[in-house]
Order: structure tokens, then sequence, then C-alpha cells
């Protein structure tokens, strides 16, 4: 038991901070990125309900312009996570939708499965399986446009803003890898 409880202590020190530099091009993407997603929302969606922009776009965020060197944050990860996980949630909803807790964690671990499975993890795909199940009627309306519109649309739209702003400075190369 003393040996599970020491686990949970941690192995090393947390990351230096970055220089002021990386702070101002995360916010730089972070700012464009969402910014593009939301002002397109409100051109083609005048209700109160934004489904152009999803929640989990704004974690997506944090990892394209925030962190992106790690593997979360790749092209591959970053779409292929989050429309996979879609598909996923909105499969869930439509088959399984009640009771809503089991359709919830279905959904999610289903997606952090095949995000596995497909080397497309990305946390946020976690999120967006989940909007699909608790979101509001005019999301489960989508079905499974919910996948190509706001999901797939929206996280090439992120990403062609990461390709941009992320290769401005000499000191970022944006991405990683593709496949």
């Amino acid at each position: 038991m003393m040996n599970f409880i020491n686990k949970m202590k941690g192995v090393t020190n947390s990351p230096p901070l970055v220089p002021i530099s990386e702070v101002i091009w995360s916010w730089i993407g972070g700012f464009f990125g969402i910014a593009s997603v939301a002002y397109l929302n409100q051109l083609y969606f005048t209700d109160n309900d934004l489904i152009f922009i999803i929640g989990s776009f704004g974690a997506s965020a944090v990892l394209i312009y925030g962190a992106p060197n790690v593997p979360y944050a790749q092209p591959r990860n970053l779409v292929g996570g989050h429309f996979i996980s879609a598909l996923i949630g909105v499969t869930f909803f439509k088959f399984l939708p009640d009771p809503i807790w089991l359709t919830s964690a279905m959904a999610v671990a289903t997606a952090i499965a095949c995000m596995h499975l497909t080397k497309t993890i990305h946390p946020p795909g976690g999120a967006t399986a989940l909007i699909a199940v608790i979101g509001s009627e005019n999301i489960h309306q989508l079905g499974y446009f919910y996948a190509i519109l706001p999901v797939l649309f929206g996280a090439c739209l992120l990403l062609i803003i990461a390709l941009l702003i992320n290769n401005i400075p000499d000191s970022r190369q944006y991405p990683q890898f593709w496949r």
C-alpha cells in the first residue's frame, strides 16, 4: 500500500518558466485561433447557442499555441482526435441516450481508446466526445454533422492559424510531424 501511495509523490520538479517571447507567441496564437472560430460563429449563427465554437477548442488552443512541440499538439492529433471523438460521442448519444452518466462515460472512454489505436491522442478530444452527449438540443440536432461542423472545420481552422503563427518566430517550428 505504501508503494502505491509513494507513487503519488511525483518524481521531479516542475519545468522552468518559458521565455516571455513564448508567452507572447502563445497569446497571439490563442487569440487569433479562437477569434477566428468565434467570429465565424457570430457571422453564421445568430442564436445564443454557440454551436460553431465548442469548449474543447479552448483546450486545443492551449496545446497547439502554448505547447506546439508536444505530440498531442500535432496536426494529426488535433484534427484526428477531435473528429474521431466527435463521431464516437454522436454515435453513443444516438444509440444509448440514457442513462446520461453511462453514455458520457462510454463516449469518453471509447474516444480515448480509439485515439490510442489511431495514434491521434488529443486530450481535448475527450471533451469533444462529451459535448456530443451532454450538449444542447442544437448540438444534438446536428447529429453526425457535428463531426463536420463545428468539429472538423473548427479544428482545421485552428490548425491553419497554428501553422501561420507558430512559424513566424525563429524559435518555433510547427508541426513536429504530420503522420
